[in-house]
This record gives C-alpha cells, structure tokens and sequence, in this order.
C-alpha cells in the first residue's frame, strides 16, 4: 500500500536513511500493515466477540452482587465502559497512522532494542491470558462431554485419572480446544476477521432465546432485576467507594484489550472508522449485553432456586439437550473468539519482535500457544484467592506500558513519528537512545510497576487493589514525562512535516 505522510508523522531523517536497517527490527509481519481496510462494523465486531465471553458475564453480573442499587450499577457499567472506549481511541491512533503494531510503536519511547522489555512483558501477560481464557472455555467442553456420555465421569475426576491438577476429560477438552485456536490464528488475519464477525452475534441469539426460555418457566410475575449479593444494603461512603470500585473494575477487566488494541487499529481504514466501531461496540454493545446478562441472572434465582452467575452453570442446569448444546457451543465460540483476538495475536507480535530475523508472526503464536500449557492455567486461575492475585498482578505491568506509551505519543512527540526509524540500528536514529535503550522508559517502567505493586502487596495499601491499573498508567506516565524533560535532549527533536513528501516506510 503506497502511503503519505500525514500531519501526526514525520520525514525521515538522513541519518536514518543511510541506517542499517537489519533484521534484528523487521520481518514482514512488523512492517507497516500493506492493507488498511477494516471498517468500522470489523471493530464492532472485534468489540462484541471480546465483551460476549465468560468473563465479560461474570464481570457484569458479579457488580450486582456488590450490594448496589440497578441504577447505581447501570451508572458504574457506563462510566467504565466510556473511559475504556476514550483511552482505546487514543491508543490506537499510532498504530493506525503507522500501520504498526504494539510493539514496533513502542519503540519510540523504549528504543529500537528497549521495546523487547514491553514485548516481552505483554507476551508473558498474553500467554498467561490465553491459557486461561482456554481452561475457562474447556470447563463448558467438559459439561457437554459429560452431559453427552454420561459414562465418561470417572474420566472427570482428577483423583481418578488426572495428572498436573487437571483430569484426562479436562486435558482432551483443552487440547482439542487449543488446537483449534491455533488453527484458525495459523490461517491468517483474515481468519481471524471473519471469525470474530461469527462469535459475537452467536452469544446475542444464544442469550435471548435463553431469557425466552427461562421466562416462559418462571413467568412475567416472577422476574425481578433486582439481585441480592451483599448481607446488608451500603449506604453514605460505603455506597460511594463500592460505586467507584466498581467502575475500576469495568476499566481493569478491558486492560488487557485497551493496550493489545494497536495490533487491530493499524488494520483500520481511518481514525474516524475506528472511533465509530469503537463506539457501537463498546458503549452501545457492553451496556446491550450487560442487560441481557442481568435478566439471566436474575432469571436464575425463581429457575433454580439460586442466584447463578456463572454462564456455564446456568446452561448446563436446563432440561433441553439441545439448548445445552447450543448453549456450550457458543460459549466455547465466544470465549475462543475473546481469547485470539486479545492474547493469541498480540503475543505472536511480541515474541516475533523480540527475534524478527528467527520468529515469524506465526512461530510467536506457537510459542505462546506452547507457553499456554507450560503454565498450567487451572493452579493459576482456580483458586479465588489466586485468582484474585492474579489479576491484579498483571495490572501492576499493563497500566505502566498503556500510560507511557500514550505519554510519549501525544505529549512529548507530539503525535509525530519517524516510522522509519523504528526499524533501524543506526546509532544516529531518532529512537537509539543509548545503545538501542531509553533510560527513562525503562525506569519509569520500574518505578510505576514498584507503585501499583505496593498496592497489591503491601496490606495497609490493600483497599486501593483493585487501582493497580490506574496507579501504574498514571505514575508510569508521569515519571516518563519528568525524566524526558529532565534528561537529554530526544536524539532527533520535531521537524517540520510536509504533507505532500512520500512517506518513507521500510519494505520487505
């Protein structure tokens, strides 16, 4: 695709013109996308294929159990929802400007060497994300495996037949879903395009004729959206940080796609294309599915007996054979759609970064397919307490990398970019910094990180755990601007640009 230079981008510099431009930053899956044709419906359905998953149920339904009034939820989920969707749209305009991805863009502010540490970090987090985003959707595998052959059950048990924690049912249901995965990643973007655009209307049908079918149960007179989770009503300040948690955990629970969002928005046609996708399937979308998520739920308690938050459990308690089938099957899609779309691809990016000359976009899939088993995802995520542990960890490092590289971009290059210059080894290029590595990124990097962690470890800081996020984005991005401005000056300030020059973007 022939490109121009646009007014967020700059002329590439001599020095990087005569750079070495080797394969130790290039392959030709992290070159500048050759196509930009995602449209709008494409990020809808990007949108509706991430939110309509296990966990986007439970994250939902798990709100109005806090003790909160509906409206006061309603309120949390759309406030949430909005921030997401503002800080995805600024996110993804350097990758869409640049047609690169995640980790190319970072390296502006880590250098051209430097951006293997986000790389890396973002891998980990992914392949951690990807096992567990697996395991969760092999659980449903299980349920109609056992509801099909009743005869398997022994299988199930861990104690009977099992090895590392996870029963031979469990083990075939998460190799066959793995498998899967991994062949539709194998055959390409456009694959995976055309995936996402099945899986998120799939769970919408499978979710209304489940409210339809338990309703015509119940009965009308029956349903309440009114669910019971806290022993006693909050009121005054209790009311107030229960609501302001919960809108934590709405922005938390999208971290991860917020900072891998890159990796789709350099396919985009446009910036306004992505704003409008990002709108429908985000605000519009999430509050859709959250509602239709709260009639199940609150369709469980008269249908069951008890308040179900859980998608499979609740599918997996209906007489009809076929709607339990139907049921797990789209379920597994969601989540499998969920899992490519936020951790499969954005790891394979990653690791091809950290070695483009050996790794192809295709062999850092593998490696983080292979590093999905090495975890053993089922002792990471199992447990509550771990769990817990878990997520917040992992937020410790993804808001430190989203506010540095948003820091970077719009305030200290002032949205201008030498894109090529990200693929050179020249000790004169615009992001060497000393010896392919930028000091402050890295060091903000470890200060914000010490930050959010003390939040999560330390027990008198434990109420703001659930901030980790947002005290990582914020100080990563602070410290960042302070040691940019305090240190040297950036090895090649602003030019101006010229809109009519050819936009010099390195092939392969």
């Amino acid at each position: 695709m022939n490109m121009q230079v646009r007014p967020e981008t700059v002329p590439s510099s001599s020095a990087t013109q005569h750079g070495a431009q080797d394969d130790r930053l290039r392959n030709r899956d992290l070159l500048p996308a050759e196509k930009q044709d995602w449209n709008w419906h494409d990020y809808l359905s990007f949108w509706m294929s991430d939110v309509h998953s296990v966990g986007g149920y439970v994250t939902a339904g798990n709100l109005f159990t806090l003790g909160l009034p509906s409206g006061l939820v309603f309120a949390a989920l759309l406030a949430g929802v909005l921030i997401v969707n503002a800080l995805c749209n600024l996110v993804a305009v350097p990758s869409q400007r640049t047609g690169t991805p995640f980790p190319v863009i970072c390296r502006m502010s880590f250098g051209v060497l430097g951006a293997n540490i986000p790389a890396l970090i973002r891998g980990v987090i992914a392949v951690c994300w990807y096992g567990i985003q697996t395991w969760l959707a092999s659980n449903a595998l299980v349920v109609l495996t056992l509801r099909l052959a009743p005869g398997l059950t022994p299988w199930a048990e861990v104690r009977l037949h099992g090895m590392l924690g996870l029963s031979a049912v469990g083990w075939a249901a998460f190799g066959l879903l793995w498998l899967v995965q991994a062949a539709i990643f194998w055959r390409g973007i456009e694959t995976v395009r055309r995936f996402i655009e099945l899986a998120g209307p799939a769970v919408y049908a499978i979710m209304i004729a489940l409210d339809l079918y338990l309703l015509q149960h119940v009965g009308w007179r029956h349903f309440s959206l009114q669910i019971t989770g806290a022993s006693t009503p909050l009121h005054g300040g209790a009311l107030v940080w229960a609501s302001v948690n919960a809108v934590a955990l709405v922005v938390s629970y999208f971290s991860g796609p917020m900072l891998n969002f890159g990796d789709f928005a350099r396919y985009g046609r446009s910036a306004a294309d992505i704003r409008r996708g990002n709108f429908w399937g985000l605000p519009f979308n999430f509050i859709g599915f959250s509602a239709l998520t709260i009639c199940t739920i609150a369709l469980t308690a008269p249908a069951f007996g008890h308040v179900m938050i859980d998608p499979v459990e609740t599918v997996a308690h209906i007489d009809s054979l076929t709607a339990v089938i139907f049921g797990m099957l789209t379920f597994i899609i969601a989540t499998a759609g969920i899992n490519i779309v936020a951790n499969f691809v954005s790891a394979s990016f990653d690791f091809s970064n950290l070695s483009p000359r050996h790794i192809s976009l295709r062999g850092g899939g593998m490696i983080a397919a292979a590093g999905s088993i090495v975890i053993m995802p089922w002792k990471l995520y199992g447990n509550p307490q771990v769990m817990h542990l878990t997520l917040d960890v992992l937020a410790t490092f993804i808001g430190p990398l989203f506010g540095i590289l948003v820091c970077d971009y719009y305030i200290v290059r002032r949205r201008q970019v030498d894109v090529a210059a990200l693929y050179t080894t020249s000790a004169q290029g615009r992001y060497w910094y000393r010896n392919g590595v930028n000091p402050a990124a890295v060091l903000a990097l470890l200060i914000a990180v010490v930050a959010g962690s003390a939040s999560v470890f330390v027990p008198a800081l434990s109420a703001l755990s659930e901030f980790a996020w947002f005290i990582g984005c914020l100080t990563g991005g602070l410290c960042y601007l302070a040691l940019m401005k305090s240190g040297p000056a950036i090895n090649h300030p602003p030019v101006a640009t010229d809109d009519e020059a050819a936009f010099p973007v390195p092939r392969a």
